[in-house]
């Protein structure tokens, strides 16, 4: 069976698989630490699977050196995983670096419907648009105000073998609420077109988008809660609608309040005083730390 039929063929109900799905683009800090051990504790206690992708995608940030220390600070920490790219599994494999096939079909399936457009905006346009005023929250994405939009019609899938060398945008349905029940948060919504853009689905350095290898992902290695940060509620909305086109069934949804540091900003990786590795060697120990975090989230 092929990558794309595997994936849209999938429905049902399924036992509780969770995921950790760090990126191996720096040393794991204390927000990550929140996160995980909260995908790990709501496995547990769902007597479920818990499943490690190693978000690897992005080729200039990622590096080698960084995954087996995010192995070693997050089972210091205590976390298991019972399926991962270093004990094997299913569903593999687990880096993203070798799941190019699944993500390509993907790609191929949106074009043949119609969704997807070529965005030929330079980076230096691109730039611009990620450094214009927009909302004042977490997410990473900038609204793309649809330049390309209207230069191509429903016809483009023929003209294209691959998505190689161009950046590729997904069409959202203008003033269609996305809306969603967070686990944490409770009811959420977005509306297409108002808070969010026709977005990336694949970059013309020849990556698929988080977004697209995200749901191709979810979906291929049965996930049936997606516990990560606050920062990505948008993202959720987006990739809704990217379940809906590619006939998949969504997973449950739990959003985690992040981390802020003492002036309030998002904990980074930048923090390196704030990483787990630094934690370690300063001797803490992992009891130590998850007090700290919980004390951290309470107030």
């Amino acid at each position: 069976m092929k990558a794309s039929e595997d994936l849209l063929t999938f429905s049902g109900p399924t036992p509780y698989r969770g995921r950790l799905a760090p990126s191996p683009t720096g040393l794991p800090h204390l927000g990550h630490a929140s996160t995980f051990l909260t995908a790990y504790r709501r496995a547990r206690e769902a007597d479920g699977v818990l499943i490690l992708r190693n978000e690897d995608l992005d080729t200039q940030r990622s590096r080698p050196e960084f995954v087996n220390p995010m192995f070693e600070d997050l089972r210091w920490l205590g976390i298991a995983w019972q399926e991962g790219p270093d004990v094997g599994g299913d569903y593999g494999p687990y880096n993203q670096s070798q799941r190019r096939d699944h993500y390509l079909a993907a790609w191929r399936t949106l074009l043949d419907r119609g969704y997807l457009y070529p965005c030929r905006c330079s980076r230096k346009d691109l730039a611009a648009m990620a450094s214009a005023p927009h909302e004042n929250d977490e997410d990473d994405e900038p609204k793309y105000p649809g330049t390309c939009r209207p230069l191509f019609d429903a016809d483009v899938k023929n003209s294209y073998d691959s998505p190689a060398g161009i950046n590729w945008r997904f069409r959202v349905p203008d003033g269609r609420a996305v809306e969603f029940h967070d686990r944490h948060f409770g009811a959420q919504q977005f509306i297409a077109g108002r808070d969010f853009g026709d977005f990336l689905v694949w970059r013309r350095d020849g990556m698929p988008s988080y977004q697209l290898a995200c749901v191709v992902d979810d979906a291929a290695m049965r996930i049936t809660e997606v516990v990560r940060g606050a920062d990505l509620l948008k993202s959720t909305a987006r990739q809704i609608l990217l379940h809906e086109v590619l006939g998949i069934e969504p997973p449950l949804w739990y959003h985690c309040p992040l981390l802020k540091d003492e002036q309030g900003q998002r904990l980074a990786k930048r923090h390196d005083a704030l990483s787990i590795r630094a934690m370690r060697e300063q001797g803490r120990k992992p009891q130590e730390l998850v007090e700290m975090l919980e004390k951290r989230l309470r107030h």
